[in-house]
């Protein structure tokens, strides 16, 4: 397996001013000339870990990797700028991702039409707002041609800037302060859903006390409305920032807690489904 962390701004420039230092870390299995696999293209997965836009979260980054490498793909991990790091700054670090992916294509044997992104809580929300503004101004001005994903798994994230029912704290770090009536419209994206919008699997648990459930509900209802397929998972119990819900990233692991784990393998079934 190919291990490596790329420093962003080393390929963009324009990325790494005022002390910002996004990295991709990649997780790239080698193809296996024994098994007749040297040509083989891996499906590719964008990992935006959580951390309410003020850290990036080691628990929602290499053990998520881990658990992708065995079902085939790529894993890319996006280390994103945070506070005091502002808009539009996340989101054109994805949009560099994507580039490098596009552009090293065939060098990490990457399958360029089944790539998918996911985040965490405020990762889910980069996640969510660039599968549905991968064209923004804001980003088309720095990346012309940029790409969309293909798919995007959702892992209790922030999607609506209405502070009634959102993690204010991540808007307040995204922005640097509360949005206004046009901004909670550009940034909430159950909004700006269209019927070109990736399809999403989403997950969240109906007692999260630091993101509403409220986010997962209308995201989906607005793909639905949309007629993007969407699979949507709300377990009863278990709190926020779960991740893999077992030992590996939970200090206080229960029987609830463990019974959340099983979003993992819907998951990777649902991805099974979408890139058949």
């Amino acid at each position: 397996m190919l291990h490596k962390v790329i420093e962003l701004k080393e390929f963009f420039d324009f990325l790494g001013v005022n002390g910002k230092n996004p990295t991709l870390t990649l997780y790239l299995p080698y193809n296996m000339v024994e098994m007749n696999r040297q040509d083989q293209k891996r499906p590719c997965m964008l990992i935006c870990p959580g951390g309410g836009y003020g850290m990036c979260s080691e628990r929602e980054s290499e053990p998520i990797a881990l658990n992708l490498l065995s079902e085939g793909f790529n894993v890319f991990v996006l280390n994103y700028s945070v506070d005091p790091h502002r808009f539009p700054s996340q989101i054109r670090e994805v949009a560099a991702s994507m580039e490098m992916i596009y552009n090293n294509a065939d060098e990490w044997n990457c399958d360029i039409s089944k790539i998918a992104i996911m985040g965490f809580s405020a990762g889910g929300h980069l996640a969510a707002h660039y599968s549905t503004m991968f064209d923004c101004k804001e980003v088309r001005e720095v990346f012309p041609e940029s790409k969309n994903v293909n798919a995007s798994v959702l892992c209790y994230p922030v999607i609506s800037a209405d502070f009634s029912k959102t993690h204010q704290g991540s808007f307040f770090n995204l922005l640097g302060h509360k949005p206004d009536k046009d901004e909670e419209k550009y940034f909430s994206c159950e909004l700006n859903v269209k019927e070109t919008t990736p399809p999403a699997f989403i997950w969240h648990t109906a007692e999260d006390g630091c993101v509403p459930v409220a986010n997962s509900l209308v995201y989906a209802k607005a793909l639905t409305d949309n007629k993007v397929p969407v699979e949507l998972h709300i377990y009863p119990f278990g709190g926020h920032g779960l991740s893999t819900c077992d030992a590996q990233t939970c200090d206080n692991m229960n029987d609830i807690i463990a019974y959340n784990n099983v979003w993992i393998d819907s998951m990777k079934n649902w991805l099974k489904l979408i890139f058949k």
